[in-house]
């Protein structure tokens, strides 16, 4: 059973929360972070992206890169930017997009429920990323940033969290500049962190990473560092845990993660759409952006036109976790079969586009001449999710997208 607990947050005052909060690391380059933290001393940026206080073009796995963000995280500390809570808690963190609001218990999950598969991933880690996250939580002793993690919903504990939004005032409660709405409450009764904990280890018997296997895996081996240094070694120790944002499953909704493909290996327009023939019924849908609305249905953009493709009987395996996801399809019968691209990982010719920004973003970048045909595909559901991770499959790249993003620093939890 999953073991979640309280800790003792590393917080912002209401009154800069804004102003800090920011994009987890991964979803910008060094340029675009120094331009959302331009004119925001206070913005976390500072320190998950620490290379934009330093020289121009330095190597952002530089060890001044690293020193620089223990620098800043310790300032920030000083000017009161961040302060530690007294007693160990459990927080709600709330999000909201298109008027959807999804709740999450943000708390401490355990080292070794990774170790031991309590903690389900569905991706691989890439390790030049992964020791990347593990040095900067050495050097700053602390999880900055939250992983994202999702449960079985228990309606135990969807009770706690509806009584205490519904009852208390957030502590932090602001949009940010994307529009998506973030909304923080602080658990402060004693009995109810205690019964939050008492739930997550009698009726979570895993969690599973939706978004954040790098900080993960990163934590997980800087809990093991830890225990190998400390002669005086228990299990207790703070830094056998790490900061994780736990969503009810049946709160949870990904996006379409979608592809778009430089060129179309020496073929035509015309004999592309011979060889899909062979596994997909083929209709022209016009120049009107066409979206996918059902499972193993696609939508490929190709010279000013949008084509539905329906995958024919006998072409996937709906009773295997990974023959049945759309991306394996599109993958197997489109991208290495007609289009040359066997691995998705290091091939140049291909790029990937999250849901997030809209068909017309897949239309604009073939119509740009950048990319030749575009493909748009059907989301993938949290029960496949779940079931590709219950089964220790490994889910193609770029699989899945969540959005909104979690905010980072709104809690840290120091080691």
């Amino acid at each position: 059973m999953a073991i979640v607990k309280p800790f003792k947050g590393v917080r912002p005052p209401k009154s800069i929360v804004e102003n800090l909060a920011c994009l987890p690391y991964d979803v910008m380059n060094s340029e675009e972070a120094a331009s959302m933290a331009a004119g925001k001393a206070c913005s976390l940026l500072h320190i998950t992206r620490s290379e934009i206080d330093c020289e121009p073009g330095i190597d952002i796995h530089s060890e001044v890169v690293y020193n620089k963000a223990v620098d800043n995280y310790n300032h920030f500390k000083k000017e009161g930017w961040l302060k530690g809570d007294s007693q160990a808690k459990f927080y709600i963190y709330a999000q909201t997009m298109d008027g959807r609001t999804q709740y999450g218990i943000v708390g401490a999950a355990a080292c070794q429920d990774y170790v031991d598969g309590i903690i389900k991933k569905h991706e691989l880690t890439r390790p030049e990323k992964e020791d990347d996250r593990m040095i900067l939580t050495r050097y700053t002793n602390a999880n900055i940033e939250p992983v994202f993690f999702s449960y079985k919903a228990v309606e135990e504990i969807d009770q706690i969290v509806e009584s205490i939004v519904k009852s208390q005032t957030p502590e932090y409660d602001f949009t940010a500049e994307d529009g998506f709405g973030h909304h923080f409450w602080v658990i402060d009764d004693a009995k109810t962190n205690q019964e939050i904990e008492r739930l997550f280890k009698e009726k979570v018997p895993y969690t599973y990473v939706a978004d954040g296997h790098h900080r993960t895996a990163a934590a997980a081996r800087i809990g093991a560092e830890k225990a190998s240094q400390n002669p005086n070694h228990t299990g207790n120790e703070e830094y056998n845990f790490f900061m994780a944002v736990h969503f009810p499953d049946n709160q949870l909704k990904i996006i379409d993660y979608n592809r778009v493909v430089k060129d179309l290996n020496a073929l035509s327009s015309s004999q592309l759409l011979d060889k899909l023939a062979q596994h997909f019924i083929v209709e022209d849908m016009g120049t009107e952006i066409y979206r996918p609305s059902q499972l193993h249905e696609f939508s490929m953009y190709l010279q000013n036109h949008w084509y539905k493709l329906m995958a024919k009987v006998g072409t996937y395996y709906d009773n295997d976790p990974i023959g049945v996801l759309d991306v394996t399809i599109l993958s197997n019968l489109v991208l290495d079969q007609i289009l040359g691209i066997t691995d998705l990982r290091t091939s140049n010719r291909i790029d990937f586009v999250g849901g997030i920004r809209g068909l017309g973003e897949l239309k604009r970048r073939v119509d740009s001449g950048s990319m030749a045909v575009a493909f748009a595909l059907y989301a993938v559901s949290m029960d496949q999710l779940i079931n590709i991770a219950d089964t220790g499959n490994i889910m193609p790249p770029k699989t899945t997208w969540f959005e909104p993003k979690l905010r980072s620093g709104l809690v840290i939890h120091d080691l």
